[in-house]
């Protein structure tokens, strides 16, 4: 697997696109989706991370349930999708989350709640006593759809404890996935690279992504996230380029041919290099997006949400046939 690294960015690509064109056609999926990021206050101190800040911090916000709905009312009542994460923040209680999730369905009935990394769902189990599956029970009942693919970061043990050594452990990362999956929750991916990792970092990332998939099949999407080094302690790092961008969707597209969706990020990518992923193996460019603050706040030139007009542009632009989707990728209107 690690040749593929050896190989040129248009034999990657060919291969990707078969593969994708295998599954999909010309079809490229977005969503109608607003990030909500309900604290930035966070106990973990992960050195990629610009977003997280301390109580005692000029820049710390929490939102309350009303702040919520309010923030929903305000940026997207038409989205079809809300992604919920935040900080580990330190006195949330764990019915802080299931009581957002009940407000959430019963001001937004028709939304999808994409909510709660791993991370934070390994968090809940520790200030609520109860086991990862209540937990998930719980979520459930009180409106959790599915979870984002997030906390991930790159698996291998010695590069997470130079990143992030506060954050669960890969295995940690993957039995919850694992229990969500079983459970009917469906989830997606991530991978962050760009920083310290290696390329066999990178393999082994994709390949466990890739067993516990042909073990549970509860991933619906695989997101590669490109690091953004500006404001965080890695902030001596170069971002990651164009092609190495490239090759990674291509890559992932290639050994993970058994995830259906690969998603050109744009947030992280910007839109030119998304729309260029598009021929090497991406067929979502995930959506909207509005107001996401995590990527932004490490510096982040794309634009802070797109319409859906400029999504329906950019993938007829570049010669694709835009579908717009559910959280579940079920079609509502191809364009």
């Amino acid at each position: 697997m690690k040749s593929l690294f050896k190989d040129d960015i248009i034999s990657l690509g060919k291969k990707a696109l078969e593969i994708k064109r295998s599954l999909w056609g010309d079809k490229v999926f977005f969503v109608k989706n607003i990030h909500l990021n309900y604290t930035n206050i966070c106990i973990n101190g992960c050195k990629f991370c610009a977003f997280a800040k301390d109580e005692s911090d000029a820049e710390a916000y929490e939102y309350t349930i009303n702040d919520v709905i309010d923030y929903l009312k305000q940026n997207c009542a038409s989205c079809k999708e809300v992604h919920i994460v935040g900080g580990l923040h330190p006195h949330f209680k764990f019915d802080y989350y299931l009581n957002m999730l009940r407000a959430i369905k019963s001001n937004f009935p028709g939304i999808a709640v994409k909510a709660f990394s791993a991370v934070e769902i390994d968090y809940f189990t520790k200030i609520s006593g109860l086991s990862t599956e209540k937990v998930l029970i719980k979520l459930k009942e009180a409106g959790l759809d599915m979870m984002p693919g997030g906390g991930a970061e790159i698996f291998a043990e010695g590069t997470r404890n130079e990143i992030c050594p506060e954050k669960i452990s890969a295995e940690r990362w993957l039995e919850i996935m694992e229990i969500a999956h079983n459970q009917g929750i469906k989830t997606n991916a991530t991978m962050l690279y760009g920083h310290i990792e290696s390329e066999d970092d990178i393999i082994d990332h994709l390949l466990k992504l890739r067993k516990l998939q042909e073990k549970t099949g509860g991933f619906n999407a695989f997101i590669p996230l490109s690091f953004h080094p500006e404001n965080t302690f890695l902030n001596h790092l170069y971002p990651s380029t164009g092609v190495e961008d490239i090759k990674i969707i291509s890559i992932s597209r290639i050994i993970l041919d058994n995830i259906p969706h690969i998603k050109g990020y744009w947030v992280m990518l910007g839109e030119k290099t998304a729309q260029v992923a598009l021929y090497f193996g991406a067929d979502d460019l995930d959506g909207t997006i509005v107001k996401e603050k995590i990527t932004h706040s490490a510096g982040a030139s794309s634009k802070e949400g797109l319409t859906e007009s400029e999504l329906i542009y950019m993938i007829k632009s570049a010669g694709f046939i835009p579908v717009e989707r559910d959280s579940f990728y079920n079609e509502i209107k191809i364009y």
